[in-house]
């Protein structure tokens, strides 16, 4: 079995309860925030849709610059519903997955670089920056966007098992 295929299940999964999470987005909340520093429930579900986006980056690209000296910097989507953002997530996911299925082993193991202005700002292994900066970032966004939830008394999904909201 490849890596690649060791990880679809997984892959699978992950997407399949954020894409759950995101579905409860509540459209008329999009500017709250938990605190001033925090990101607003619109610009954190954005960037979590965004994510998977960054997960066929990861595998089409040797490398990514967030903010080339010859280009504007990226930017997260500003999605502003429920809709849009199910529809970037998606999007994203399903490209995501068809790259990654057809990733060799050795495309895996390859370094892969994120960049700002030309420099590297991290150099790993593909399947570490899969795991760790896409997999991974996404799983800790969604679990803070559950927070958001929470506090705003919106039902959180289970995930792993029945939440307090779903027995």
């Amino acid at each position: 079995m490849s890596i690649a295929q060791s990880l679809l299940p997984e892959f699978d999964q992950e997407m399949a309860g954020t894409r759950k999470v995101l579905d409860r987005l509540p459209d008329d909340k999009f500017g709250w925030k938990p605190h001033v520093k925090s990101m607003s429930l619109g610009q954190l579900a954005n960037h979590l849709a965004h994510m998977a986006t960054w997960g066929a980056i990861t595998v089409e690209q040797a490398s990514f610059d967030v903010a080339p000296v010859d280009g504007p910097p990226v930017e997260t989507p500003k999605a502003a519903s429920r809709a849009e953002v199910l529809e970037h997530f998606d999007a994203g996911a399903k490209k995501f997955r068809t790259l990654l299925e057809a990733t060799s082993d050795a495309a895996m193991m390859e370094n892969w670089s994120l960049l700002m202005a030309g420099k590297p700002l991290m150099t790993m292994p593909r399947i570490a920056v899969l795991r760790g900066m896409v997999m991974n970032h996404i799983i800790h966004h969604r679990a803070q966007l559950t927070v958001y939830y929470r506090l705003n008394d919106i039902p959180v999904p289970g995930l792993y098992g029945p939440s307090a909201d779903e027995k």
